[in-house]
């Protein structure tokens, strides 16, 4: 063999090693997660994510019941049956607070510059095919992420101020935000913003509980803090509602 050929086989050789090496450095990132997986993703985007997703049923996008009737017989109430949600009814109520309507993501309640700074979560304790638990709803996808596995009613609703409402009710929607998201552009008006935003979102949750014939009340009686040390919220992230909701 000449010297020409040896140059070429030592060549090709050291190529194909080089190959299978990154091959396995790639395979070890992922095993040990150096490259980050979806979760790491989710918690990148400050929401702490497990492997308990609940995929939610499709939401209804047409009702038997008009506005003006809803609007109506809008009520806060604050006294529910221990009975059940389902899954579905679940998923009808965060969809209409902040589900995707559009396909550049527009969402059914309004967003100062379409930045979205809200995040909800739902505090679980008797639902229809869902464990006990803290879950975050990933709006896009229209599903639960779960973020702890306990029933956290008990303790939440110490932290709103001892509110029966809160512990007694088959699931709480709480509505958190990171002001960022709409400071970084409005600057401290941004602030002002983020709180119409929730209000709109919060109404819209409001009226769909009543199109379900559930019960709602909105809570902002909290301790700030221990709400967002209790359901272990992303630092960016600050609690500024509660709406508990069970069976009237």
């Amino acid at each position: 063999m000449d010297n020409g050929k040896v140059k070429r086989s030592k060549l090709t050789l050291r190529r194909g090693l080089t190959v299978i090496g990154l091959l396995v450095v790639l395979l070890l990132a992922y095993k040990f997660s150096i490259i980050p997986n979806s979760n790491d993703i989710a918690k990148g985007q400050g929401i702490k994510a497990d492997s308990g997703a609940v995929a939610l049923p499709t939401p209804m996008r047409t009702g038997e019941v008009s506005l003006e009737q809803l609007l109506t017989g809008r009520r806060s109430i604050r006294e529910y049956l221990e009975k059940e949600l389902t899954i579905f009814e679940v998923g009808q109520l965060l969809w209409s607070a902040q589900g995707i309507t559009h396909p550049r993501g527009y969402r059914t309640a309004p967003s100062a510059g379409a930045l979205y700074p809200l995040e909800l979560y739902v505090v679980v304790g008797r639902v229809e095919g869902i464990e006990k638990g803290v879950y975050h709803y990933d709006a896009k996808q229209h599903k639960l992420v779960k973020t702890i596995e306990s029933d956290m009613r008990t303790s939440l609703a110490r932290a709103a101020l001892s509110q029966s409402a809160v512990k007694n009710a088959a699931a709480i929607i709480v509505f958190a935000a990171d002001y960022r998201r709409t400071t970084k552009k409005y600057g401290k008006r941004g602030e002002r913003y983020v709180h119409m935003e929730v209000g709109h979102a919060a109404q819209n949750l409001f009226l769909q509980a009543v199109a379900l014939k559930l019960a709602t009340v909105v809570v902002g009686a909290f301790n700030d803090d221990k709400v967002a040390e209790l359901l272990q919220l992303p630092v960016q992230l600050r609690p500024l509602m509660l709406m508990p909701v069970g069976k009237k």
